[in-house]
């Protein structure tokens, strides 16, 4: 009886104890707009910012307080490292593209992309355009 009692605590204590030391998996982590190279290739000045999002999507984060400045941000962390983060800037005036900046991560979104068609995740327009 008096191991039982001595078990639990010694568990918990050891559950805390190596939670914290590296020991346990961690998960690589990408967060963003996954952006594919030949896509931001396209990108020419002077077009419209319906042209831009059907192109490259929904931007990350559109300025509330700045509407011509759309930015495609993404983050990459891989095994509890510190994170990489990437931003590319498009610049409009008025409806037209004036500039676009930055960067982002091609080789990885394409692998990351065909990791996604393992678990068959990928967005329907992806699916219908690889034939399955």
């Amino acid at each position: 009886m008096r191991n039982a009692f001595l078990a639990a605590p010694l568990c918990a204590l050891l559950a805390l104890a190596t939670s914290g030391c590296g020991l346990l998996y961690k998960v690589d982590v990408y967060q963003g707009n996954m952006l594919d190279e030949r896509n931001v290739a396209q990108l020419r000045e002077g077009m419209s910012k319906r042209q831009v999002l059907s192109l490259l999507g929904t931007p990350s984060i559109r300025d509330p307080f700045n509407a011509d400045r759309w930015d495609y941000l993404a983050t990459m962390a891989e095994r509890g490292s510190e994170p990489d983060v990437r931003n590319l800037v498009l610049i409009f005036n008025g409806d037209s593209l004036a500039s676009f900046e930055g960067d982002y991560f091609p080789k990885q979104d394409n692998e990351l992309r065909l990791r996604m068609a393992r678990y068959g995740n990928l967005p329907r327009e992806e699916r219908q355009r690889r034939g399955r």
